[in-house]
């Protein structure tokens, strides 16, 4: 069975990405590794919207525990993706973030991608899975 990314309420975050020539892969179009490098980018720019960071969101660190992509188009150098986000089944110690990728080209919508990543909040000095804090749910509401 295919993975299908359902969107079940309304992004509150959006982030221009550009594509960058080092995106492209030998077919000629934005690499299925890359499609996790621009979430990852725009991942940053969600959470510095807050003043916060991976490594201090609202005081834990983050640690990615799985990812999905279920692609839905293609995308090119020049293409500027439009990242939108938002956070949904947050738990003690998890939340998963869902982001919808698309362009526009030729003055027509194109969904690219959509994806799914799962956090965990971390501490990387004990190297263990700690509790969220509430500074950190209050950004993911």
């Amino acid at each position: 069975m295919r993975i299908k990314i359902n969107f079940q309420k309304s992004f509150t975050f959006s982030v221009a990405i550009p594509v960058r020539i080092s995106d492209i892969n030998y077919g000629g179009h934005v690499g299925n590794d890359h499609i996790l490098s621009i979430v990852h980018e725009a991942r940053i720019a969600y959470f510095k919207q807050h003043g916060q960071t991976e490594m201090n969101a609202g005081g834990v660190n983050l640690i990615m525990a799985d990812s999905a992509v279920q692609y839905k188009g293609e995308a090119f150098h020049g293409d500027i993706i439009l990242v939108e986000i938002y956070a949904d089944n947050i738990t003690s110690i998890s939340f998963d973030l869902f982001y919808k990728l698309s362009t526009i080209r030729d003055e027509k919508p194109i969904d690219i991608a959509y994806v799914k990543t799962g956090m965990i909040c971390f501490d990387y000095n004990t190297r263990k899975i700690v509790n969220m804090t509430e500074a950190l749910e209050k950004i993911l509401i």
